[in-house]
Order: structure tokens, then C-alpha cells, then sequence
């Protein structure tokens, strides 16, 4: 919440809703990190965040070691989190809910969804920005927002000044 202000104050814009979206471990999977997500989360709505997650999926993946054996481990993967977030994004258009929707990503899957967002903007005869908001330092590699928004890099400081130092660890 304090991040996605900072960014639409620094456009000179009003934050009236941030919503997060999240994969975390199912508790038998990864207990630690399920409560880690579930405490913050749980923070985050009392904060009035909209917080939509979902339980991480699993498969396995193997790799080739340099002497040749390979090593199988389970990797967890969001599913259906960007979906949720795009159909939302695309509902509240609909609705009117908004003039700027800032997606906090670089995930160009979601151009598809400025798109359509453009599509409503002119069937609705309203003026509506979508905007990608993302992490930019000198060690960042993909230095883009996604395509067809308006880019917001986040600098480091911005980043930081905005950081929850609240411990969501289990206690032991």
C-alpha cells in the first residue's frame, strides 16, 4: 500500500484502491513461508489492501550437473494469479472504477490487457491510463515497462523508503 502510494503521489495522482495479488505454499508443502504470506497478507487486508491468493502448484524440474547426473527438486508456481489480476483490471475499466490502473509488474502478458483497456476507454468515451510500475537500479537487467503503458520505473530509494521491516516469521 505505502509503495503503490508513493508511486501515484509522485505522478501527482489519488491511490483509492491497491489490490495484491499472490501465489503462497500450501502449509504441508512449506509451512514456513505459508505463514510468512498468510501473516503479511492478513496485515495487508486489516491495512485495506484487496489481497487475492492462491496456492502455489508444484512440479518437478530436473537439471544436468556438470558431472553429468541430474538432480530433480519441486519448484512452485503461481497459476491463475495473473489472470485474476488481468480480469479485474479489465472489470473495473467496465465499471468506471478508475482512471489510471498501475500494475506493478514487467510481465508483457499484460499488454494484452492495456489493449483492452483501450478498447473500453473509447467504447465508454473516457479517458483511462494504464501503467506499469517496476523496479529500476543499475543492476536490473530488464529495464522496461510492459508494452503499451506508460512506464514507472521505481528507483531504489523510492523502493527502500517504502519497505515493511515488520517480521512475519513463525515465531520458534
Amino acid at each position: 500500500m505505502v509503495l503503490a502510494d508513493a508511486v501515484c503521489r509522485a505522478r501527482g495522482w489519488t491511490l483509492s484502491q491497491a489490490r495484491f495479488y499472490t501465489g503462497i505454499p500450501n502449509p504441508t508443502d512449506n509451512p514456513f513461508w505459508h505463514h510468512f504470506w498468510s501473516a503479511k497478507l492478513a496485515v495487508m487486508g486489516r491495512q485495506g489492501v484487496v489481497v487475492f491468493s492462491r496456492s502455489l502448484r508444484y512440479r518437478n524440474q530436473t537439471v544436468r550437473l556438470p558431472d553429468r547426473s541430474e538432480f530433480t527438486f519441486s519448484v512452485g508456481e503461481e497459476k491463475g494469479v495473473d489472470i485474476r489480476m488481468a480480469l479485474d483490471v479489465i472489470r473495473m475499466a467496465h465499471r468506471g472504477d478508475y482512471d489510471v490502473a498501475v500494475i506493478v509488474s514487467q510481465d508483457q502478458d499484460f499488454s494484452e490487457v492495456a489493449e483492452e483497456i483501450r478498447v473500453i476507454a473509447q467504447e465508454r468515451s473516457r479517458w483511462i491510463k494504464v501503467a506499469s510500475a517496476y523496479p529500476l537500479s543499475p543492476t536490473t537487467r530488464n529495464r522496461r515497462g510492459i508494452n503499451r503503458t506508460d512506464w514507472l520505473p521505481i528507483n531504489r530509494a523510492m523502493y527502500d523508503s517504502c519497505l515493511d521491516r515488520r517480521d512475519y516469521r513463525p515465531p520458534r
